[in-house]
């Protein structure tokens, strides 16, 4: 593990060379593409040219050879994790297995999924962050259990993967360091949309971390970064090129995100919802998706045959939970923080409900301290908003519709204003079919150039 050097000769070539090259829609070389994330990652090439190259990036594209080349850049910029020290008991390589989630509201699936896959004795590097807007953040959910810690050193991380299968812990700052730079500056330029960076930004840390295979949730929908499903999709398909051609098995699950996932949007009761899951219990979609992402996760690292959800009935993947949290600190059996203020929003009418807006409802989660505005701003564990009915369920007016939850008050207005509009009711009370929660499936063999 240990980190790659930066070295590249700064006369080799000219940031304003490349930029041109971009903005009259040429390709980047590998040398060229090189030069320039050693240059920015080191200072000499400024912000404001990197600026203008993201942005001919935004609006002109890359190659599935550029964005490859890129990709590669950003690894080489800081260090490569290495788990072929998991051995079986005969010897035998231990193959790892990782998942990532483009992010949405009510997006728990990391909590349970993690220790389901690793109760099949399958090794599971989950390498997570904070949330930032609407979407949570993986480890500001499991911050709320008493004790847990985030940071673990590598040779923590792994010894707890070698002795408990399952790890949720930040990313350390030798990964893909070019990235963290690059991404600061595009959310502050404009350029965050682009979407062979998007790609590149998510992959550079995931090959760099080291896992044998790699599962995508990538979502589309009002809650997720990608509004459509052919926006979605083209992401996924760059993501598997990039994750294949890297010598990763990648395949990624399309999902629907117009609708929150589960009952819940925020930490500690999304903990609480995730502990329902894994005690065979918990709402149907989280299952749902949590089983078929274990599905994929198993069958790419050759365990196939296997009904993911029995380990869900069977208490062995909450078993494997509470060795994870006990590994890190935490004490599973502790009483989850507790909000100090609640208000409940109800129906205005009876009806069928045919729409339950994500965005809706994780701007009223943020709104009410769950998540932050700022990289350095803390969250409250106990806030969030708590759903009382989803699409396809029938409501009574007066039925209580949401609960809404945090340590102040008066963020209570703010979030509730929020959610006015976000439910559609049909009056008439006729069946509603719900989309399919998982769409689409991608492998590199539905890859082409």
């Amino acid at each position: 593990m240990s980190p790659a050097g930066l070295t590249y000769d700064r006369s080799a070539h000219d940031a304003v060379e490349l930029i041109r090259t971009k903005r009259d829609h040429g390709r980047l070389s590998q040398e060229q593409i090189e030069w320039m994330i050693a240059a920015y990652t080191d200072g000499f090439v400024g912000d404001e040219q990197m600026s203008a190259l993201a942005m001919a990036i935004l609006l002109n594209g890359m190659t599935r050879e550029e964005i490859g080349h890129w990709t590669a850049a950003m690894i080489a910029s800081g260090e490569r994790m290495d788990f072929s020290s998991l051995r079986t008991p005969d010897g035998a390589r231990r193959l790892t297995a990782d998942k990532h989630s483009t992010g949405g509201v009510g997006d728990k699936i990391t909590l349970p999924l993690a220790p389901l896959v690793a109760s099949f004795g399958v090794p599971v590097p989950q390498l997570s962050g904070r949330g930032l807007g609407h979407t949570g953040g993986t480890l500001d959910k499991l911050e709320s259990i008493p004790g847990w810690q985030a940071e673990l050193s590598n040779t923590e991380l792994l010894r707890q993967l070698d002795e408990v299968n399952a790890v949720i812990c930040a990313a350390g700052p030798g990964l893909a360091p070019a990235d963290k730079k690059l991404y600061a500056l595009r959310d502050v330029t404009g350029t965050v949309e682009a979407l062979p960076l998007i790609a590149s930004s998510i992959m550079s840390k995931k090959i760099a971390e080291g896992t044998d295979a790699l599962v995508l949730d990538v979502k589309a929908g009002s809650g997720a970064f990608m509004k459509s499903r052919a926006d979605a999709v083209e992401l996924a398909r760059t993501m598997v090129a990039l994750g294949t051609d890297a010598g990763v098995s990648t395949t990624a699950l399309l999902t629907e995100m117009d609708t929150p996932l589960g009952l819940t949007a925020g930490n500690a009761i999304e903990v609480e919802e995730s502990i329902q899951v894994l005690s065979g219990g918990g709402p149907a979609d989280i299952v749902e998706l949590t089983v078929a992402l274990a599905r994929e996760m198993l069958d790419a690292v050759g365990i196939s045959g296997v009904d993911p959800a029995e380990n869900l009935r069977n208490g062995r993947a909450m078993d494997s939970w509470r060795r994870m949290i006990s590994a890190q600190s935490g004490d599973p059996d502790a009483d989850l923080p507790q909000a100090r203020h609640s208000h409940t929003i109800t129906a205005a009418v009876s009806g069928t409900v045919t729409r339950l807006d994500a965005m809706a409802v994780g701007l009223a989660a943020w709104r009410l301290g769950a998540g932050r505005a700022r990289k350095q701003d803390s969250v409250q564990a106990g806030a969030g908003v708590r759903m009382h009915a989803k699409p396809g369920d029938t409501l009574t007016a007066g039925q209580p519709l949401f609960t809404l939850l945090t340590d102040d008050e008066h963020r209570i207005s703010r979030a509730a204003q929020s959610l006015e509009g976000a439910v559609d009711v049909d009056a008439d009370g006729g069946p509603h079919e719900a989309p399919d929660l998982v769409f689409d499936r991608i492998s590199a063999a539905d890859l082409t150039d």
